[in-house]
Formats: C-alpha cells, sequence, structure tokens
C-alpha cells in the first residue's frame, strides 16, 4: 500500500502549487465577496437577496477591496466560516483526485526492458556498451561474444 502513496505524491509533485495557488484565487475572489455580500446582506438582522445580489456584483469585480472590507466592516467570522467550508471540499477533491492517480500495481510506470536489474556497470560484464543487438538504452549484446548470443524478444512488431 506504500508504494500507491508514494506513487501518488511522484506523479503530482508538479501541481501542488498549483493547488495552492488556486486555493488563495478562490479565497480572495471568490470567498471575500459572498462573504462581505452576506454580512451587508444580513445587517439588519434578516437576510435581504437584493442587497446580496447588488453587493456581490461589485464586490467581485473588486475582489481585493472586498478582501479589505471583510477585515474592516467585522465579516471576519463569515469570511472564515465560507472559507473552512470551501476549504473542506476542495480538499476532499483533492485528495480523491491525489489518490485516484495512485499506481495500479507496484510495477507500474517501470520500463519493461531496461537495465535496472544491474547496479553499476555490472551488466557489461555480458554487454555491450556500444555496439551490437540492441537490448535498452546503453546495452548492446555483442555478436562477436562467445557462446550463445540468441536473443528472445517478447512485445509487438507494428506496421503503420
Amino acid at each position: 500500500m506504500n508504494y500507491k502513496i508514494e506513487g501518488a505524491f511522484r506523479r503530482n509533485r508538479k501541481y501542488f502549487l498549483i493547488f495552492a495557488i488556486l486555493w488563495l484565487f478562490i479565497a480572495i475572489v471568490l470567498i471575500a465577496p459572498f462573504a462581505h455580500s452576506k454580512f451587508v446582506a444580513s445587517a439588519n438582522g434578516t437576510f435581504d437577496i437584493e442587497t446580496f445580489l447588488m453587493t456581490f456584483g461589485k464586490s467581485i469585480t473588486n475582489p481585493l477591496s472586498a478582501f479589505g472590507s471583510v477585515f474592516s466592516e467585522g465579516a471576519v467570522g463569515d469570511y472564515f466560516s465560507a472559507l473552512i467550508v470551501v476549504s473542506i471540499f476542495y480538499a476532499l477533491f483533492f485528495f480523491v483526485g491525489i489518490f485516484r492517480s495512485a499506481p495500479k500495481n507496484e510495477f507500474s510506470d517501470i520500463e519493461h526492458g531496461s537495465s535496472d536489474w544491474s547496479q553499476r556497470g555490472e551488466q557489461y560484464r555480458i554487454l555491450s556498451k556500444n555496439k551490437g543487438i540492441i537490448l535498452a538504452e546503453d546495452n548492446y549484446l555483442p555478436v562477436d561474444k562467445r557462446g550463445n548470443v540468441n536473443v528472445l524478444v517478447v512485445g509487438r512488431f507494428r506496421f503503420w
């Protein structure tokens, strides 16, 4: 199971910064105008939808001033409650996406036919680095080798 978590994080490592920037964008550009509009619309004790829509329309066009208004007018409670709800759903979708991209088995993304079976050049006691029958990148079966040089090729051969 550990290979799944490691594989999912390895595959999505480059997207973590993008997800963080998107969350920050949502927090400033969408949640701040929503919280400010909700605070203004419910200032007299009841929620007025017309005031909410007019304020939201003005706030969404200038989200940075709405973000400042959240803190200056005292709508911090509305902002953080909306931020927590959106963050929970965002984190839920984020982790579902991460775990859906997890490898199906521990051999996913491993090159078949590679020279990973050997370490520190030990394959060159048998193979050649320069010429012969191509087995993998930088691995050739020398044709001038003494003994059996038969090669079994496993795979497909396609014509286009």
